[in-house]
Order: C-alpha cells, then structure tokens, then sequence
C-alpha cells in the first residue's frame, strides 16, 4: 500500500485529455503551415523525356555550309568588244547549212541575255542578214524551225534597232516567220498566218507608175547593170583630181579660209539645205526599197499557200486569202499583178471544180463544210423536233 504513490487521489477526467489532445492536433498544422512557409528551397522542376536521354558519348562536328556551293550562275557579264567579236564569229558561220542550227541557238542566246543594244545592232544585223543570204532557202524542211525559233526571238531586240534596221526585220519576218507557218498541220496557225498576210496585204499603198517603170528597169540584164557600175567607178577619180585641181587654181595660197564674206555664209545654208535634201532623199529611197522587199515577200507567201490547196483543211481559207490579195491587186507592181490574177485564176477555176465534185484524181473532192452545205441546200427543216423533216408534218414514229 505504501508503494502506490496516486493513492487517494482521484481519478484524472476524460474531458480534460481529451481537450488536450484538441489542442496539440490544433497547433500541430499551424506549425506545419509555418515550416513549409519559412522554407526557403522552391519546388522542384519537373524533368522532361528527353532530358532522360543518353547524350551522345562523340558528336561530330557539322560541316560549314559554305556559301559559294549554293550560288548558281545565270548569266554572263561580257564585255562590248567580247560580244562584238562573238557576233562577228556567228555571222561567220550562220549562212553555212551545216552549222545554221548551231549558229542561230548561240544567237537565240546572246538575244536572251540582252547582249543586242544600239552600240551593237549592227553587227546584229548583220547576223540576221548573213543568214538570209545562205545557199539554203529559209523555207528548206531541213532549217525551217530554226529560222523560225531565230526570227521570233529577234522581235525581242526590235528596239534597239533603228528605221532602216527594223523595216530589214520585218521583211526577213515575213519570209523566215510567217510564210513557214504556212507549211504547218495545225488549222489554228495556217489561219493565223493566212490573217497577218492580209492585215499587211491591207496596208500597202498604191502602187504607182514611176515602181512600175523601176520594176522593169529592174528587169534588165544584170551584166549590162555591172557594166555601166564599172565605168561609173573608173570616171569618179578623174573627176575628184580635175576638181582638186580648179580649187587649187582658184585658191593658191589657201587664203579663202581666213576671209569671213557673205558667199561663205550662202555656202553654209546651201549646204544645210543640200543636207536636207539628201537626208529626205535616202529616207524616200529607204522607203521603196522596204515596199519593194515586202511586196515580193507576200508573194512568195501567196505562192506557198497555193501548193497547200491539196490540203481539204486549208482551201477554204487559201480562197479568202487569194480573193483579198486580188480585191487588192492595185497595191501591187505590173509583173506581181499579172502573178496574182493568173493564181486568184487557178484557185477559181479549183474551187468550181471541187463544187462540182471533181478533180484530178478522180475522187470528190471537197472539204467538211462544202459537203454538209451541199448536203443541207435542199433539205426542209420543220419547225416542230417531233415531226418529219420533209416538210408534211407527220410524226414518223408512234409517239403514244
């Protein structure tokens, strides 16, 4: 008994241990909420996939890229002199047929690069002249497409070249462009060109007679023309000396040169005037020989279309063609009209006998539309779908 120290004490309440553990439960998250407040370490990050992966143990090192490998080159900066002897180098070579094809792409080339310019429309000319003038005609099956690729890429440099230049183009077009169109299957390109011809056939002027008294001094034996050139050329020294000579006579001592007088000032605005006119004069000159050169292009061109009339596809359009070239005759020389009349006379006289189904083989030879027009002339269209076509107004089947 005197061992147990609690005795006669009474027994602890349940109220109050139990209000004692309330208390510790309510301090206990204040200070938890404490700590975790005043800790200053922040959360961790979270850590991606990728970042989990195995680094590389020996990357290699990427190559520089360098910047000349990406570059690539165009065009060429070439010199005047360098463009001028290339051009002499082509029309060395373009009016020889085996080398045509060749020749004409280098020059296609140096048009597409923008090497024609004033300064050398010259020499460029001289290209495109030395090519009409070859053995081969521009229209030959073998060169036709490069002649044609060649001219169509010149009209690119026509601004560049001056009057004279350009009317020289536009001849050498019309041969080299348009008359080879004429040789072509497609019916949307023969009646193109057939559509240009007439356009320029159109806007010719008149023909009058001093070109018709020119054509035919044109005419003349070519040896007799050489003959009266050689003894033109062997009088000009003679005369040059025997005028060197009067001037010398009048002036010895060279002392006209220093006098100012009013016969001077009268020799300088005849001079201008001289000028003048002979500027109005080659200009004229240049003018008849442009109309000259183009009217025989267009006849070579009605010539060409004239041997297609075989074709059934392209006489149609061969009769419209020849008939306005003949509605314009007047627009054309005494010889080129004899030529028009005699091949508007051929196509007419084709043209009836193909209307009446006749030809030189033998067979019926008219074209798509000649036929279906033959063929419906004499047919009687009803005015109602569903009745007969003969014009009794039956219906030709049961309709129910």
């Amino acid at each position: 008994m005197g061992d147990n120290l609690f005795e006669g004490l009474p027994p602890p309440s349940s109220s109050s241990s139990q209000q004692k553990n309330h208390e510790e439960e309510e301090h206990k998250p204040a200070t938890i909420n404490k700590k975790r407040e005043a800790s200053p370490v922040p959360a961790p990050v979270p850590i991606l996939k990728s970042a989990l992966k195995k680094p590389k143990t020996n990357p290699e090192p990427e190559a520089p890229v360098s910047k000349k490998s990406l570059r690539f080159k165009t065009t060429t900066d070439a010199s005047e002199t360098q463009v001028i002897e290339a051009m002499k180098k082509i029309a060395s070579h373009i009016n020889n047929p085996t080398k045509f094809g060749k020749a004409s792409k280098l020059a296609i080339q140096m048009i597409q690069a923008g090497s024609v310019k004033p300064v050398t429309s010259d020499h460029f000319i001289a290209i495109l002249e030395a090519a009409m003038s070859s053995s081969t005609s521009c229209t030959d099956p073998l060169v036709r497409a490069d002649y044609h690729a060649l001219f169509s890429a010149a009209q690119d440099a026509a601004e560049c070249l001056n009057k004279k230049q350009k009317n020289q183009l536009s001849t050498w077009t019309i041969r080299a462009v348009v008359a080879n169109d004429l040789f072509t299957d497609d019916s949307f390109v023969f009646s193109k060109a057939a559509t240009r011809i007439k356009a320029i056939i159109s806007n010719l002027p008149v023909a009058t007679e001093d070109e018709d008294l020119e054509e035919a001094a044109t005419l003349k034996d070519e040896t007799e023309i050489t003959n009266e050139e050689g003894t033109d050329k062997q009088d000009t020294p003679s005369d040059t000396v025997g005028e060197e000579n009067k001037k010398d006579e009048s002036d010895p001592f060279g002392l006209d040169a220093l006098i100012p007088s009013k016969m001077k000032k009268d020799d300088r605005t005849k001079g201008k005037k001289d000028s003048a006119a002979k500027f109005r004069k080659e200009e004229e000159e240049e003018n008849k020989r442009f109309l000259k050169s183009q009217r025989e292009a267009l006849i070579t061109c009605l010539d060409i279309a004239a041997q297609r009339y075989k074709t059934p596809w392209c006489q149609t359009v061969i009769d419209i063609l020849v008939k306005h070239a003949f509605d314009n005759v007047a627009r054309f020389t005494s010889r080129q009209r004899d030529a028009v009349e005699k091949l508007w006379a051929s196509i007419r006289e084709q043209h009836n006998r193909r209307k009446q189904g006749k030809s030189v083989t033998g067979k019926l030879d008219v074209n798509a539309f000649e036929w279906l027009q033959q063929k419906y002339a004499s047919e009687k269209i009803s005015i109602r779908h569903s009745v007969g076509g003969a014009g009794d107004r039956r219906a030709q089947q049961w309709l129910g």
